[in-house]
């Protein structure tokens, strides 16, 4: 099933434009005036949310002569490639050439919203065959080996996540991967590397996983920052706090850096506010993807028993179970209006995992709600069942956050591009005919 297709709603928020610094758009009499000197992140930034505010899937950004390239790895339904794919309509910045993932309906999600090949592959098998890295580029229809390339790897982070603290001290698969990008990005020779995951992955506990990551940069050449980022910081009305690696080989480039503060921050009301309520279960008959789980009976009694507008659970409500260990105090709890929501998940259709209820309405959240929460338009569309969508939605880096990121990586591009710049030559073996 097809979902999406609508253009309202979609959580822009005006802070953007209140900046201090003298490079920054500024509003004067109700226009917008840019700064004297070069384009700031920012600048692109905003370019970008317009571009995001009225998605249109299917249509190939930057088919005209761009300043990179770009592939996504561990792509997921697009959440990081959807900020450079706008970026790219906007700016012509980028080009999005394809992408790789081993979720079926994920890739299908790609393909729609972008129109570039989208192609299931495991990530560790390109990095131990050279063979398969080469045919997974030549798959790639517009792939340039003498073109500019941002390489994006947004690898599962449930291993580093804080959430697997009971299986911390056993190896968990999944963190190897990050070494296999490390070894893709080393075969590729990109201009900028971008890797988004949780703050867990820069704890001691999970250090030897970045410091083989960034050994394998750094001997050939590249220069590498880190920095935890609140989303909630770049408009997303949700409080979720992810790690963002950039790579360049140049040892002074921008890294993405907080547009707002705290009072500014966008709220549950202002992105799902305006929708029109619906019972649990029910579709509204406008929007597809405005539909919620449909509830057990016990379900909506918890539910009712919780105060509106930011309330928990009542100790005696509910299971048992939930009264005698610490740690569920968010379960059942509802969202508040007026602050951002919490980290949305893959299990966000649940009101039993964690404060995913309604401010209002007696239901958990529905499938455009979580959408916008996470700040993707509506006008993206999602490929799959309720709870394929649920998990692309929560398993996504938040698409204003990806905008933030791309519009770092375009300033630090655009800060080297010269005539010598213009043709790159990468490593021969894996050019083959492009």
């Amino acid at each position: 099933m097809r979902l999406g297709d609508k253009e309202a709603g979609y959580c822009i928020n005006d802070h953007y434009d209140s900046s201090g610094d003298g490079n920054s758009p500024q509003r004067k009499h109700g226009k917008l005036l840019m700064g004297k000197s070069r384009p700031t992140s920012r600048n692109y930034f905003k370019k970008a949310t317009r571009v995001l505010s009225r998605w249109e899937p299917g249509r190939i950004a930057g088919k005209r002569d761009t300043d990179a390239q770009v592939i996504d790895l561990f792509s997921g339904c697009g959440g990081m490639s959807l900020g450079f794919a706008a970026l790219g309509r906007a700016e012509h910045a980028y080009r999005l050439v394809g992408a790789a993932d081993i979720n079926d309906t994920s890739l299908a999600t790609y393909r729609t919203n972008f129109g570039v090949p989208a192609l299931s592959r495991d990530v560790r098998q390109l990095a131990s065959s050279r063979t398969a890295l080469k045919r997974f580029l030549t798959s790639l229809d517009h792939y340039n080996p003498t073109k500019k390339l941002v390489l994006i790897g947004c690898a599962p982070c449930q291993g580093f996540s804080a959430h697997s603290k009971k299986r911390w001290g056993k190896v968990d698969d999944r963190n190897n991967l990050v070494g296999a990008f490390a070894t893709i990005a080393v075969a590729l020779e990109p201009d900028c590397i971008v890797m988004e995951n949780v703050p867990e992955l820069l704890s001691e506990r999970y250090a030897h996983y970045y410091e083989e990551f960034c050994d394998q940069l750094t001997s050939e050449g590249y220069f590498i920052k880190h920095v935890v980022l609140n989303a909630a910081e770049f408009g997303t009305p949700q409080a979720r706090r992810r790690a963002v690696v950039v790579a360049m080989r140049k040892p002074s480039f921008e890294i993405p850096k907080p547009f707002l503060k705290a009072d500014q921050f966008c709220t549950v009301r202002e992105a799902i506010g305006t929708l029109p309520p619906v019972e649990a279960g029910e579709v509204d008959s406008t929007d597809l993807m405005h539909k919620s789980a449909r509830h057990r009976r016990s379900t909506i009694d918890v539910i009712r028993a919780v105060s509106k507008n930011g309330g928990s659970r009542p100790v005696g409500v509910g299971p048992k179970c939930l009264d005698k260990v610490k740690g569920f105090y968010d379960v059942y709890g509802r969202l508040s209006w007026d602050r951002p929501s919490i980290t949305i998940t893959r299990f966000a259709r649940n009101p039993a995992s964690g404060r995913y209820v309604h401010p209002e309405q007696d239901r958990g959240l529905t499938m455009r709600e979580a959408a916008r929460l996470q700040s993707f338009p509506d006008g993206f569309l999602f490929e799959g069942r309720f709870d394929d969508v649920f998990r692309q939605i929560g398993e996504a880096v938040p698409p204003l956050l990806s905008a933030a990121v791309a519009s770092s990586v375009l300033v630090n591009i655009r800060e080297g591009n010269s005539p010598e710049d213009l043709q790159i030559h990468r490593n021969a073996s894996l050019i083959g005919s492009h």
